[in-house]
């Protein structure tokens, strides 16, 4: 078939999308015009132009030359046979991007575009980098754009995305809004009570149901207890819409972070909260806390704002609202609070646990009494003066209040007398101590929970018994019994008032507390727990744990090898006392410290037993620089006794100047009787709440605290102490026994006595002391009783063997453990061999050290007058045992040289010394 006569491909009608396709699909036309055009016949062929065909460079097709050569794209200029002049690459690179070309028909779609503007097609083609001919409703990723620029939002976007979030919010916070009620402070006032149970299951007592509350209204708030609260809370309040943004967003963060909470800042908010049923400190709570604070603020009037905050606040001692807290603080009705007692009570909304001058030590260590007292003060007199600053108070008138308005007792609630207060009062402190997540007191007031206890209903009354029929026997408050000693402060003074005793009985090896005397109860005006006693001086009591550590570590001059109670050291009085490093320790006034015993008998150098026999001081003193007093410090604390509770480390520590609770005395001595083993005392077995059992309360862990045999030998000498020594009244128990008397001494006698003894079974500790208890000052005992002087093995080991009689019953007696030999003795140097007997006995065994020595020492033995030459050892106490928790590779290095010239007791009262955590 001629060339002319090809057939050629179906044609679709002119300016249809199938041409446009078809000319895009034609191959690209020749560098030169004299070859054939791309995808068609040779310009002006017949066939070209033939019927049904498209001139070549019609509508959609190509050009014939290379850009714009003869027959190019169909635009009102084109030509079948020849195009336009050459344009240049700025043309065929629109013509490439689709743009369609128009005039002289040069633009139209050099590749698969179709005809320019003013061609047939004339519409958007579909070649790369062309918009859809309809836009998508959201044009992202950005449509047309390469790159980032894809993923970048339009500016329109952004604004667009940020109203409609905050629309979003303004919705939800209409919601929240609408969905929130005002609070009824009367709700806030519904609890439970607490269920308290014996440890074997039976109900103690149900306490904490009825808060301690009355609402009052505004007109009975005293404008000076408003005006208190808004200068020490809330200085806008009269002013503020009720909201503190900054507060909040603070609290969020610091929850958002796993930090400690806060309430709310303003009045307001801290109403909110009071009332709100729901005390989690979660976020979602603060968020309902917000819209509720929000609509408050908008919707109450101030008056009834502060009048809410005042009736719901927790001032402490149970007492919810401003009515409740006059009562129980001062005895009076809100409105009869003057200026004054308003800022006292305003000061305890900062915290009750850190402001109640009664203290909180059960709680917090650090809230004792003096030191609540001072914070107290503080608080106190700075919202008097914030009120003169914001003109709430005049000057005239702040000058009239410059006495801290100190309050009254407690007030005792419902159901909590005798010695079912200080039952409920030690395991509250317990359960606020270890509970996990925390348990406050501001919870256990709301109440709803049931707690288990370690109590044994039977032995808690016969420790009370015990105790009743000492003190009725011989204190008679406002008898013939007067002060015997040589205080003029104290002459003719009744000698039985103040007088108070307290006691603990743990199980050895468990830990468990099964009795308390706590005192004669709240109702009797004795707020203080005496089992969890602070400020009392154990006295000679402290000297088992200075053996134990001698036996443990060895000396400065044992060469490693441990003392024994067979070693001897100077018992006479007023000995020569020389640090760990051999120096002579010294008074503050420069002059040479000398230890005074109770007698002036002169023993020589005596066993260490016999020491402990007679509770002679000298030999511990000594001993205990010997050793190391921080290594006396370990051994104490390994025992059970807290740091917190031990005094500064002078000569006197050896004898018993540290302040440990009974509770945590009759732990440590459990130590010995359980062959080492040590276990922190506890009071609570289990906390159930809304049906759940609460973490915190598991029995704790046991230690190896000491060697075993250590122990054993501790043991031994304290049952030679109650078998010939002071504590012989113990021998009525008429079992196996072990124990040893406490006495300390100032100036104008006696200020406690203590005995500590124990069997296998059980370890009870007994104390006795005079206190002023709004001073907070131990008070001497000379004419107690009708006794000259008190000691740990008069009335307190009678109290001690009787209760013991009755809490042992018929149970067997095991006995202790056989004591091996630690090794040959280690004596003082200067000790004499063979030591000469003493053919004079004591003339009664006592344990009373006595603190002012005379000016110069009356001796017949003197002590070394140079120091040891043997050095220490580089690792006291030889190897480093498993049980030995300060094992050192380093020489100690040299202890405190502070010099005293009192014994135990030094500090003078309750307060002289460092306060110790509460336990059980």
């Amino acid at each position: 078939m001629s060339e002319h006569r090809r057939k050629q491909p179906p044609q679709s009608p002119p300016g249809g999308r199938a041409a446009a396709r078809r000319g895009g699909q034609q191959p690209t036309p020749p560098a030169s015009g004299g070859r054939r055009a791309a995808g068609g016949p040779p310009t002006g062929s017949r066939s070209a132009m033939s019927s049904g065909g498209l001139p070549p460079g019609g509508p959609g097709g190509p050009p014939t030359g290379y850009g714009a050569g003869p027959g190019g794209s169909g635009g009102p200029g084109g030509s079948p046979a020849g195009g336009a002049p050459y344009e240049g690459r700025a043309a065929a690179r629109r013509a490439a991007q689709g743009r369609g070309g128009g005039g002289n028909g040069n633009g139209g779609g050099r590749r698969r575009g179709t005809g320019g503007p003013g061609g047939p097609d004339g519409g958007a083609g579909r070649g790369p980098g062309r918009r859809p001919a309809k836009k998508r409703f959201i044009d992202y990723p950005r449509f047309g754009k390469e790159g980032w620029q894809r993923w970048m939002p339009s500016w329109r976007q952004v604004t667009a995305l940020f109203i409609g979030f905050a629309g979003t919010l303004v919705g939800i916070a209409g919601i929240a809004y609408a969905m929130v009620d005002i609070p009824d402070e009367n709700k806030a006032a519904i609890a439970q009570n607490n269920v308290y149970y014996w440890a074997d299951g039976t109900r103690m007592v149900a306490h904490g149901g009825d808060f301690n509350r009355q609402n009052i209204t505004y007109d009975q708030i005293p404008k000076a207890m408003r005006y208190a609260v808004i200068s020490a809370e809330n200085k806008t309040f009269e002013t503020d819409s009720g909201v503190d943004p900054m507060g909040i967003t603070r609290a969020l963060f610091n929850m958002a972070k796993g930090g400690e909470t806060q309430g709310g800042s303003t009045i307001t908010q801290q109403y909110v909260k009071n009332s709100m049923l729901d005390q989690s400190q979660t976020v979602s709570r603060k968020f309902k806390e917000l819209f509720i604070s929000i609509k408050v603020g908008a919707k109450v009037s101030k008056n009834d704002i502060i009048t809410g905050y005042l009736n719901t606040s927790y001032f402490g001692r149970g007492a919810y609202g401003l009515q409740a807290a006059a009562q129980t603080y001062y005895g009076v009705d809100a409105v009869r609070l003057n200026p004054s007692q308003c800022a006292f009570l305003a000061a305890l909304l900062k915290g009750p646990t850190y402001y109640d001058p009664l203290g909180a030590e059960g709680i917090d260590p650090a809230a004792t009494a003096e030191a609540n007292t001072k914070r107290s003060t503080e608080r106190w007199s700075w919202i008097l003066d914030q009120e003169v600053k914001y003109g709430h108070m005049t000057p005239t008138e702040r000058a009239r209040w410059t006495k801290y308005p100190m309050p009254q007792g407690l007030k005792v609630q419902a159901g909590m007398s005798g010695q079912i207060s200080y039952l409920v009062d030690t395991v509250n402190n317990y359960v606020t101590t270890h509970s996990s997540p925390k348990i406050t007191q501001k919870d256990l007031d709301r109440g709803g929970y049931q707690i288990y206890t370690t109590f044994d209903k039977n032995k808690v009354n016969e420790l009370k018994k015990s105790v009743e029929a000492v003190r009725k026997k011989n204190i008679k408050p406002g008898g013939s019994h007067k002060y015997q000693g040589d205080d003029a402060e104290y002459q003719g003074t009744d000698a039985d008032t103040n007088v108070q005793f307290g006691a603990a009985s743990v199980v050895p090896g468990d830990g468990r507390i099964v009795a308390i005397y706590g005192g004669e109860g709240y109702e009797k005006g004795e707020f203080n727990n005496n089992a969890n006693t602070s400020g009392v001086p154990v006295g000679s009591t402290f000297k088992p744990f200075v053996l134990a550590a001698a036996m443990q570590y060895g000396t400065n001059h044992s060469n490693g090898k441990p003392i024994t109670p067979e070693s001897k050291y100077n018992a006479n009085d007023l000995i020569e006392i020389r640090d760990h490093n051999g120096d002579l320790v010294r008074n503050k006034d420069g002059s040479v410290f000398k230890q005074k015993n109770e007698d002036t008998i002169k023993r020589g150098y005596v066993p260490l037993m016999t020491a402990m026999q007679y509770s002679i001081n000298s030999p511990f003193v000594q001993l205990g620089e010997d050793v190391g007093l921080d290594k006396v410090e370990t051994t104490a604390e390994s025992a059970g006794l807290l740091k917190g509770s031990m005094a500064d480390k002078v000569a006197s520590f050896s004898i018993g100047t540290s302040t440990p609770s009974a509770i945590r005395m009759a732990d440590a001595y459990a130590t010995f009787a359980k062959s080492g083993v040590q276990v922190d005392p506890y009071s609570v077995t289990k906390v159930i709440h809304n049906g759940e059992q609460l973490d915190g309360f598991e029995r704790p862990k046991t230690k190896q605290a000491m060697d075993g045999n250590i122990a054993n030998n501790v043991t031994k000498v304290l049952e030679n102490v109650v078998k010939k020594g002071t504590g012989t009244k113990a021998l009525e128990l008429g079992r196996t026994a072990a124990g040893k008397t406490g006495t300390t001494d100032s100036p104008g006698g006696t200020r406690s006595a203590w005995f500590v003894g124990y069997t296998q079974q059980l370890s009870t500790s007994v104390v006795m002391f005079r206190q002023d208890t709004k001073a907070k000052k131990l008070l001497p005992m000379s004419g107690t009783g009708g006794n000259s002087s008190i000691h740990g093995g008069d009335l307190p080991a009678t109290i001690w063997t009787d209760y013991m009689k009755a809490a042992l019953g018929n149970s067997d007696d095991p006995g202790f453990p056989d004591a091996t030999k630690i090794g040959d003795p280690q004596n003082e140097p200067g000790a004499p061999s063979p030591t000469p007997t003493n053919t004079t006995p004591p003339p009664t065994p006592t344990d009373t050290p006595t603190t002012t020595p005379p000016t110069t020492p009356t001796m017949t033995t003197p002590p070394p007058t140079t120091p040891p030459t043997t050095p220490p050892p580089t690792t006291p106490g030889g190897p480093c045992l498993p049980w030995d928790q300060s094992c050192q590779t380093t020489p100690p290095t040299s202890p405190t040289t502070t010099p005293t010239t009192d014994g135990p007791g030094n500090g003078g009262g309750g307060g002289g010394h460092t306060q110790q955590p509460n336990d059980g």
